[in-house]
């Protein structure tokens, strides 16, 4: 994601001005109090049907994004670096952040990140599959796609209440899996970059699969973007 792409998709409403009004009228932009705003995902809340519905879509985003989005609005006149051009240095270095805000910047910073990707990372109409490069490196550290595909349904399935599932770029330069709690994500544990990851919070899916988390991890990867994943990936390893 270079930076004229973060600073749309975290910091603008932009998108949603340039978007035909019929497709604006189905997509929410919060107004902002602050320098973080909610900006539309990009697609209409339909669009993933049957993988993802519409109800699911439009609560998981306006209401549980939209609160990170809040919260992160209400933390931000309370530390100066939390500003949406820093979002990464900052979830790279909470350490750096007054104890006072540390955990409310942990849970909202990373929950707005982690929404922005996921939103991103998905995409109407079907998945296609990884490009070369990508592939080629998923090969080569799990063996095939499969087996990828069998590790991080292993990582969403086994992650213990909230939490999400994440293919990365580790900080030795390789794919792995890996799982985190809650709204922690892997550059939080410095990862130099995440490729795609799943939530699987029940808000994500409750509505339309109930307890059935397996079952909609798997209609999830009916939705994956793997041209923007493939755009991580590089992004990761430069």
């Amino acid at each position: 994601m270079n930076r004229r792409h973060a600073l749309k998709m975290f910091g603008t409403a932009a998108l949603g001005a340039a978007l035909p009004v019929a497709a604006r009228q189905r997509v929410f932009a919060q107004a902002a109090s602050g320098p973080f705003t909610l900006a539309p995902i990009g697609y209409a809340y339909e669009a993933l049907e049957p993988h993802i519905d519409a109800q699911t879509m439009t609560i998981h985003h306006q209401r549980h994004h939209g609160a990170y989005v809040s919260n992160l609005n209400a933390l931000a006149g309370q530390y100066p670096a939390l500003k949406p051009d820093a979002i990464e240095t900052v979830l790279r270095n909470l350490q750096a952040a007054p104890d006072a805000v540390r955990t409310g910047i942990r849970n909202n910073l990373g929950g707005h990140w982690n929404h922005v990707h996921f939103w991103d990372i998905m995409t109407p109409g079907g998945a296609k599959e990884p490009g070369t490069e990508l592939a080629t490196a998923i090969n080569g550290a799990f063996g095939d796609f499969g087996q990828f595909r069998q590790r991080l349904n292993a990582a969403a399935g086994g992650r213990f209440g909230s939490g999400w599932a994440w293919l990365v770029v580790d900080k030795d330069r390789k794919l792995a899996v890996v799982s985190t709690a809650n709204q922690d994500n892997p550059l939080m544990d410095g990862a130099n970059g995440v490729v795609l990851g799943v939530d699987v919070w029940e808000h994500a899916y409750y509505l339309k699969y109930q307890n059935r988390r397996a079952d909609y991890v798997t209609a999830w990867w009916n939705t994956v973007n793997w041209t923007r994943a493939g755009a991580n990936y590089q992004r990761a390893m430069t």
